[in-house]
C-alpha cells in the first residue's frame, strides 16, 4: 500500500486563488492523498469554496479551525491534524504540477534523505511588473543558483548535507537556499527528530526548519519546477515585507548559537571577535607587531 501523503492548505481569506490550488492537489497523479485545511477564521468566501470541493470528490478533504496565532501556528496545526506519513504543503495561491507529489514520494520512499524540495516557476499576478519585482527575480528566482558545493543525486536533483553551511554564501542573500513550504515534502515523524516550525517567526520560519531538518539528514533538490509559486500584492511574504527585523535578529542568533561548529573557519572567526572584543584586539595587536 502507497504512503499517505496529507496536502496542508493552511488557508485566510484564500477565496481568489485557493480553486486553483485546490484543483492542482486533486489533479495529483498520486492518488493515496488527504487535503487537511487548517483555517485562520477566514471571513470570505474560502471555507464555502472548499465545502464545495468537498461535495465533488471522494478525496478526503478535512477542514480544521483554527485560532489565529500566526503563520507559523496555522502550519504547525496542518501538521497536527494530519494523518499521513508525509506532509506535503501547499499554500492557497500556489499550484502544484501534477506529478509533483508522485515524484517527492518516490525519493523520500527509495532514499534516507530528510526532505526533498524542487524548482519552482512564478505566476505573475501583479498589474505591472515593477523594477523592484525584477530585481527580487534575479535574487530569488533560483535559490541554488549560488550553490557551487552539491552531491549529484542524478542529472535532475542535487543533493544539499552540512557542508552548506561552511559555505561562503550560506549567510549571503538569498539567506532560503531551499525553497517555500509549497516546494517541499516531509515525513511527518521529522516533527519529533527536529521540532516544529517556530512560531515566534513571520518571515524565516520555513528555511530555519529546513536547515535543521539539514544538520541531521541530507535534503534532495529536484531541479525541475514542480510548482508554481505565486506573487501578488496580497501575499503574506508581501505584507510582512520591512517587519521582518526581529526575524533576521533570532535566525543570526541562532545561527551563532545552533551552527557555530558547523559554520566556515572565516565565519566562525568574525563570530568569535564580535562576541569577544579581546581576540579582536590581540588580532590588531599581532597585525600591528607583524608590521614593524
Amino acid at each position: 500500500m502507497n504512503s499517505l501523503v496529507s496536502i496542508c492548505i493552511p488557508t485566510y481569506n484564500g477565496e481568489a486563488y485557493l480553486a486553483e490550488a485546490l484543483d492542482s492537489a486533486l489533479a495529483q497523479t498520486y492518488t493515496n492523498i488527504e487535503i487537511v485545511v487548517s483555517d485562520d477564521a477566514s471571513t470570505d468566501s474560502t471555507l464555502d469554496i472548499v465545502a464545495r470541493y468537498q461535495d465533488k470528490t471522494s478525496i478526503p478533504i478535512h477542514v480544521f479551525h483554527h485560532e489565529p496565532n500566526g503563520i507559523g501556528a496555522n502550519w504547525n496545526n496542518c501538521i497536527k491534524q494530519a494523518q499521513g506519513e508525509y506532509i506535503k504543503f501547499l499554500f492557497q495561491d500556489d499550484v502544484l504540477e501534477p506529478t509533483c507529489v508522485e515524484r517527492m514520494v518516490g525519493i523520500l520512499d527509495s532514499q534516507k534523505v530528510g526532505l526533498v524540495g524542487c524548482k519552482r516557476e512564478f505566476i505573475m499576478s501583479f498589474e505591472n511588473e515593477s523594477s523592484e519585482l525584477q530585481e527580487w527575480m534575479e535574487t530569488f528566482g533560483d535559490l541554488q543558483k549560488s550553490i557551487r558545493y552539491y552531491k549529484r543525486n542524478n542529472e535532475n536533483a542535487m543533493v544539499l548535507n552540512k557542508r552548506l553551511f561552511k559555505s561562503p554564501m550560506f549567510l549571503k542573500s538569498p539567506l532560503n537556499k531551499i525553497g517555500e513550504p509549497s516546494t517541499f515534502m516531509f515525513r511527518k515523524s521529522m516533527v519529533d527528530e527536529v521540532g516544529w516550525f517556530r512560531e515566534d517567526l513571520k518571515q524565516v520560519l520555513d528555511y530555519e526548519f529546513c536547515y535543521r531538518v539539514l544538520k541531521r539528514q541530507e535534503i534532495v533538490i529536484i531541479k525541475e519546477p514542480l510548482c508554481k509559486f505565486r506573487l501578488h500584492a496580497e501575499q503574506t511574504t508581501q505584507k510582512n515585507k520591512g517587519n521582518d527585523g526581529n526575524d533576521y535578529r533570532i535566525y543570526y542568533e541562532l545561527i551563532k548559537r545552533d551552527y557555530f561548529w558547523y559554520l566556515g573557519s572565516e565565519k566562525q572567526l568574525s563570530i568569535l571577535r564580535k562576541r569577544y572584543r579581546w581576540i579582536d584586539k590581540v588580532f590588531k595587536l599581532k597585525s600591528k607587531l607583524s608590521g614593524w
